[in-house]
């Protein structure tokens, strides 16, 4: 912590556009931490990215990083490939870490992800930004406090189009985990977690390539998830839909919740109540920016005041269900998801 601003200073380990456009802003606008240094294992990248977003301090080198006794938090938006083994030596290096999904390309690496923040005492947190939707939140509080009776089915429409930007190893680099399972039907699996306050058991699936993927990497996926409760969730993502809003519905046995346009990044989106025949809009309170939200609470997790609103563990369990669902797609057959 700068002992001249009392602020957590954090460092943008990635030089990406999620670190540039949304991370940044939420971390620089709390009043407790500030972005203090950028990371690109391209010097000239590092360089430039820092310049570019007024950050103090460029590295090319993470060992360096870890070393600048001014870097309290890391924050991880690397190439999926790279998230797990910079989390662990972020955190021996006893900083704490927020990592976007998926923590790892295998549930091993994630794990020990989890395992050595344990061991280092440190936080470490999964950017799974739609809980921390007001819309999210108003979703789980309903469903907990019984509004729709027992939960029957969820139906999940999470089918977008890759902006042009994004279009690069998402779509043609299965070795640094490319594809639509691992970059968005692992944000449904957070979702359903975190509303239903319930595990997937099985699940499952059917990919394609619908003109954006290329060799191995799917662009679409549709399938099915069957939670221990005996709720079934019905999910499409896709990186190839140009013209569709995104949702939740869920459905209960005394009511629907039905959410529109609320599987985003911003702070937008309606929920309604269908019931007996009349539909009724629900107030979802204050919205605020999703990683500021994310970085509030992550904050007060490093400040020993709770925890991240995503934790370790969470990002452990959606990681399970996608690679379930991508197994499940390869093979043709239902398959169990291994926690």
């Amino acid at each position: 912590m700068n002992n001249a601003t009392n602020k957590l200073g954090w460092a943008l380990v990635g030089a990406s556009d999620i670190a540039k456009t949304r991370m940044l802003e939420a971390i620089n606008c709390q009043p407790d931490s500030q972005v203090v240094a950028a990371f690109s294992s391209k010097p000239d990248r590092a360089q430039q990215y820092a310049q570019e977003n007024q950050v103090e301090k460029a590295y090319h080198d993470l060992g360096e990083l870890l070393a600048d006794p001014e870097i309290d938090v890391v924050y991880i938006s690397t190439t999926n490939d790279l998230h797990a083994s910079q989390a662990i030596a972020s955190a021996k290096a006893g900083k704490h870490v927020l990592s976007e999904k998926p923590l790892a390309l295998n549930l091993a690496d994630a794990r020990e992800m989890v395992e050595q923040a344990g061991r280092q005492n440190v936080v470490l947190g999964t950017n799974h930004h739609l809980r921390n939707a007001a819309t999210h939140r108003t979703l789980r509080r309903l469903t907990k406090e019984g509004v729709i009776g027992q939960p029957l089915a969820v139906r999940v429409f999470h089918a977008v189009y890759l902006p042009p930007r994004l279009q690069g190893w998402r779509l043609n680099q299965a070795e640094s985990g490319g594809g639509v399972i691992l970059d968005i039907t692992v944000h449904d699996a957070d979702t359903l977690h975190f509303i239903l306050d319930d595990n997937v058991t099985d699940v499952m699936a059917r990919s394609v390539q619908q003109g954006l993927g290329t060799g191995q990497l799917e662009d679409a996926v549709m399938g099915v998830m069957h939670f221990q409760k005996g709720t079934l969730a019905m999910f499409h993502d896709a990186f190839t839909i140009k013209h569709a809003d995104t949702g939740v519905e869920i459905h209960g046995t005394e009511a629907s919740l039905i959410g529109r346009g609320i599987m985003t990044q911003d702070p937008i989106g309606q929920i309604v109540l269908q019931k007996d025949g009349k539909t009724t809009e629900i107030d979802v309170g204050q919205a605020e920016d999703l990683y500021a939200h994310a970085v509030r609470h992550f904050n007060d997790a490093v400040h020993r005041k709770g925890k991240p609103f995503a934790t370790g563990e969470d990002g452990v369990r959606s990681l399970a269900v996608a690679l379930a669902v991508r197994e499940s797609a390869n093979s043709g057959k239902r398959v169990a998801v291994q926690y």
